[in-house]
């Protein structure tokens, strides 16, 4: 059975919020694998480390797959040593978004994050040969390419299929500076905005959307179309990005699309409802620009 995942969240949610997600995925949603971890920030961190043994142990316990995620970006000593303790862990698997974990892991089963440019099947094979186990591609990858990473890999691919994409990370923390803040005393600002804060045009029009260090897409991927025609190409798995939206429905959605026991186009039709106000788009797997969206009529595997 082709894998559903659910990635890490991005946004800097409040503990309590942060836990009660976890706990509910574990109980209710239909996913094999749980990435679990910052990304984003470290700075917060502290925040969800009170629960994270709780929601660890609630995921296991509910027959989920735990993986621990890397932070994007290390931009300091401090941030270097959290990850050197993060990849001494013996159990879970750790994935890394960052290159510069990679020496720490080699030899280790470990995974491959989609902040990691991984373009083309020599780079899978390194990677692979030096203990990785899976990898999620890049969200901005044609189909093309990722039918072709897909059957040359001799590892398992995932691709991202839901969420707001993430298109960059910077040392800069932009929600500070919005709110005429520096990075080291941003107050959490970012706690303010649940999906981010958008970001328009000098025009008024929709543009991107920042959550700290993080620029983001305006709007939701989707690949719900897609999903049946990109595992007939070798994709193993899929991956959700957490939003404040009903994550439970949306796994829901895409399992029973991939299981065939629910049309692409319905399950589509459902998840607009739970996001009225979020477009959808899947521009990157047409080669395009990632925030249009294409009818499945036009992809090409090959």
């Amino acid at each position: 059975m082709t894998a559903l995942s659910l990635g890490p969240v991005f946004f800097h949610w409040e503990p309590q919020r942060w836990r009660d997600f976890y706990f509910r995925a574990a109980e209710e949603a239909p996913i094999d694998t749980v990435y679990l971890g910052e990304v984003v920030c470290a700075k917060r961190m502290p925040f969800t480390a009170p629960h994270f043994d709780a929601v660890i142990e609630r995921l296991k316990r509910a027959g989920k797959r735990v993986v621990l995620s890397s932070l994007a970006l290390i931009g300091n000593e401090r941030e270097a040593q959290l990850m050197r303790d993060l990849c001494a862990t013996a159990v879970p698997v750790v994935e890394a978004n960052d290159i510069g974990i990679l020496p720490l892991l080699t030899g280790k089963p470990h995974s491959l994050g989609p902040f990691l440019n991984i373009y083309n099947e020599s780079t899978l094979a390194f990677f692979a040969a030096r203990g990785a186990i899976g990898a999620c591609l890049p969200p901005e990858l044609p189909a093309t390419s990722i039918a072709r990473l897909a059957a040359s890999a001799s590892i398992p691919v995932e691709v991202l299929a839901f969420g707001r994409l993430p298109l960059a990370i910077s040392a800069r923390c932009f929600h500070a500076r919005v709110h005429g803040l520096h990075k080291d005393g941003c107050q959490f600002v970012c706690g303010r905005d649940a999906e981010g804060l958008a970001v328009d045009t000098l025009e008024g029009e929709p543009f991107l959307a920042i959550n700290g260090l993080q620029t983001l897409s305006c709007t939701c991927l989707s690949l719900l179309r897609e999903l049946l025609g990109l595992k007939r190409a070798g994709v193993a798995g899929f991956r959700l990005s957490p939003m404040a939206a009903d994550m439970v429905r949306v796994a829901r959605l895409f399992r029973d699309t991939l299981d065939e026991r629910i049309g692409a186009e319905e399950a589509e039709e459902a998840l607009k409802a739970l996001l009225p106000q979020m477009p959808l788009a899947n521009g990157f797997l047409y080669g395009e620009e990632g925030r249009r969206r294409f009818h499945p009529d036009h992809l090409r595997l090959e």
